[in-house]
């Protein structure tokens, strides 16, 4: 696999050379375009639309357009003198709370690898520090002339990258949305319903038991088009609940609710038993929580790991 970036990771005095690596692979199925009826080709092509005439990417320029419908030109190697960090360095700036980072601003998922063998020993040591204080590191750093917010974070034996949205990128629902649904109240018996339908149907997160089904059903039709078979349509979605049977729908919704089904071989996860006060340090945050759970303590959805600790301590 190719490198998308290769830099430094740098932390304090520590600097680290690495390299950037996609985590995430496209499953889409990808169509070309023909002319209905025909065997034509359709292609899009770079063109003069005072000319008509195509044009080749090197004669291309950027233009930005200004309030008076005039366009200030920009050549890309001007673009590239002013790209910010150019040195290519991701540099940690803070760590934070995994947690406290609303999903909202992730964009992109990578791995980050060191450069050379002689650098795993430092790599190692930053990976371990991350796991242990179960925080993860802000940096800024350059890609292909575009300055990126990441997130470095500890993953299963590898450095993960996440890039951010910058706070600026992100809509304001109260700005962009004509009604938001906050009008609506919640009616008390209508709420308990819900709620007893979300605990009906909880389970755990097991990523491998879902797929990407609308893609598996266009290969198919590929596959029965190939053959000149059909396939059967989906099925239409269901009927939006009325006011009046949401209540209904609701009770009827628990009584039928059943958790997803498990994967072929998968044994049910245990709650994890209650450790002793010294032996809550070897727990995952995420096994914390459920004990924080079970004992009932207040607050904890906020709670940090350290925070968490402390409360089953005292509890």
């Amino acid at each position: 696999m190719r490198p998308v970036w290769s830099g430094s990771l740098s932390l304090g005095l520590v600097t680290v050379p690495v390299r950037l690596y996609s985590a995430v692979e496209d499953h889409t199925v990808h169509f070309r375009q023909f002319q209905r009826g025909t065997e034509d080709r359709i292609r899009y092509r770079r063109v003069n639309e005072r000319t008509g005439k195509e044009v080749d990417f090197d004669d291309i320029v950027k233009g930005y357009e200004l309030d008076s419908g005039e366009y200030v030109v920009v050549e890309p190697e001007e673009l590239d003198e002013i790209a910010p960090g150019r040195s290519k360095s991701l540099d940690i700036e803070s760590f934070v709370e995994l947690d406290a980072i609303d999903p909202m601003f992730f964009d992109k998922t990578y791995w980050l690898a060191p450069a050379k063998e002689e650098f795993e020993r430092p790599y190692a040591l930053l990976l371990e520090a991350m796991r242990s204080s179960g925080r993860a590191g802000i940096a800024k750093f350059v890609m292909r002339g575009r300055e990126y917010l990441a997130l470095a974070r500890s993953g299963d034996g590898v450095m993960v990258l996440n890039t951010l949205h910058f706070a600026a990128d992100l809509r304001d629902p109260a700005e962009q949305l004509p009604d938001l649904p906050g009008k609506a109240r919640a009616r008390g018996k209508e709420l308990d319903m819900a709620v007893n339908l979300i605990d009906a149907m909880s389970d755990d997160w097991r990523p491998e038991e879902y797929r990407d089904t609308y893609t598996d059903r266009v290969r198919k039709l590929i596959k029965a088009k190939k053959k000149g078979e059909t396939i059967t349509p989906a099925t239409e979605p269901g009927e939006p609940t009325k006011v009046v049977d949401l209540f209904e729908a609701l009770a009827k919704s628990v009584e039928s609710g059943k958790p997803k089904k498990k994967a072929s071989g998968a044994r049910t996860p245990k709650a994890p038993k209650a450790p002793k006060k010294k032996d809550l340090s070897s727990l995952s945050k995420a096994d914390l929580e459920k004990l924080a759970r079970e004992r009932d303590i207040k607050g904890r959805s906020k709670m940090t790991r350290a925070g968490l600790e402390k409360a089953l301590k005292a509890s």
